[in-house]
């Protein structure tokens, strides 16, 4: 997937400031467009499932001078009733949807033809497994991309965006996340005051992500898909070379915050269990072959230890808390914005919206942020702390996996390319077995 030079930790921070320093410095005002909000900028949309269909409203709620331009998806069926929602969302602004019938591109070059139809701006929220493929072919081109969370699901792909992200600011590019937690106002206050030194020194981070099953598209078994590649696209969450497992594509959120409390250094090491007991079926069957539950410890080399929790099981507790020790003070948060608070401190605080009516929405957030920074000709660059909160999920796995524990330059530089050769339609694509702690081999 690409051919850089294989960087440990302490080089790839170092790259990463460098990288943002240089970027700093150069200005390529040809490739910065739509300066003025006279200036239409057209969104080009790869992916258009659930998800993609509400950063696509988002997108277009944005900026008052957006149209979508064009879509690219494997199946024409989510093309169809994705903008049949849309539309009925922008009844009343109808321009909004310009997608002409030859620029509805179907397969698996769709994002290609997405790209080269006149964008300005490619949103990519495919199953994340793409994601490098797409933001290498975005960037090359020289478009503003917002990508959906997680950046990859193995070292090579995480190596491959972190290439994109620094030829994105050479070209000053936006490239901004979907870690959706980073845009409320509600955590960025409180963890602007942890930066702050209201806890003290960090001593330990708490994380839970307690989730029931996720059934993604039911309706698609083995009976009705024709391949094998059309049958877990279909399924693609239950399929670690597309989803990177629940931990990478889902609890990644909270790993997010655990990297983001810790100002975006990354950890040294992670040890991690997990396993599955309670996914319905035969493993390789419907439900692929991921676990349901992961257990990890992450170690910083200043001593910091942080302990993430997730599973998806029907019919247990759910929970999604933060809680981050220190010296000084505790900080319990909870997504969704329900409490964030700092106790036993000094100076303890309560978040409170500026209003009674203040919606946080961090989906909308992350959206006016990336255009507000185009027209300001100052495009908005998050790859690279996305890419160290995709890669630290991804270690997890990796340490749950083959029972090892895993350092970040073992997760960075590790072979293990899970993007099948030469993908096709007709392509043979057995499903792994079930990965065995102490059997299945770090690569």
């Amino acid at each position: 997937m690409n051919s850089l030079p294989l960087p440990n930790r302490r080089q790839f921070l170092k790259s990463s400031t460098a990288a943002a320093a240089a970027a700093s410095a150069i200005s390529f005002p040809s490739l910065v467009r739509a300066k003025n909000l006279s200036d239409k900028l057209k969104i080009g949309w790869v992916g258009c499932g659930g998800r993609g269909t509400g950063a696509a409203k988002q997108a277009l709620d944005a900026d008052s001078n957006v149209e979508l331009w064009a879509t690219g998806e494997v199946f024409r069926d989510k093309i169809d009733a994705s903008l049949e929602t849309l539309k009925g969302q922008f009844k009343d602004n109808p321009a909004k949807i310009n997608v002409d019938e030859k620029r509805k591109f179907v397969g698996l070059d769709a994002y290609q033809k997405v790209i080269d139809s006149g964008v300005d701006v490619v949103l990519l929220t495919t199953s994340p497994g793409f994601r490098p493929l797409h933001i290498k072919a975005a960037i090359d081109a020289g478009k503003h991309v917002f990508a959906e969370k997680p950046m990859a699901v193995d070292g090579p792909g995480a190596l491959s965006v972190l290439e994109s992200v620094k030829k994105a600011k050479e070209k000053n590019l936006a490239v901004v996340d979907g870690f959706v937690w980073r845009w409320t106002h509600a955590n960025r206050e409180a963890y602007k005051r942890i930066h702050d030194g209201a806890l003290g020194d960090i001593t330990a981070i708490y994380s839970s992500y307690y989730t029931g099953a996720v059934d993604r598209y039911p309706k698609w078994n083995r009976e009705n898909t024709k391949t094998d590649l059309e049958w877990q696209l279909r399924r693609w969450y239950y399929f670690t070379w597309l989803s990177g497992d629940h931990i990478v594509e889902q609890a990644v959120h909270s790993i997010d915050k655990m990297l983001w409390a810790m100002q975006d250094e990354p950890p040294a090491s992670c040890v991690c269990t997990g396993g599955r007991q309670a996914r319905p079926g035969e493993p390789g069957g419907e439900y692929g072959h991921i676990y349901d539950h992961f257990s990890a410890e992450y170690k910083w080399e200043s001593g910091v230890k942080g302990y993430h929790f997730s599973r998806q099981i029907d019919r247990t507790y759910q929970a999604n808390t933060d809680t981050i020790f220190g010296t000084k003070g505790v900080y319990e948060g909870e997504s969704g914005g329900k409490r964030h608070v700092i106790i036993k401190s000094d100076n303890p605080w309560r978040y409170k919206p500026p209003t009674p009516t203040f919606t946080d929405n961090g989906y909308e957030t992350e959206h006016e942020e990336m255009y507000a920074s185009i027209r300001a000709g100052k495009p908005l660059n998050t790859g690279e702390r996305m890419i160290k909160s995709s890669l630290m999920a991804i270690m997890a796995r990796m340490s749950a996996y083959t029972g090892k524990e895993i350092t970040w330059e073992m997760a960075l530089n590790s072979q293990e390319d899970t993007f099948p050769k030469n993908i096709s339609w007709d392509m043979k694509l057995p499903v792994p077995p079930v990965a065995t702690p102490g059997q299945t081999e770090f690569i």
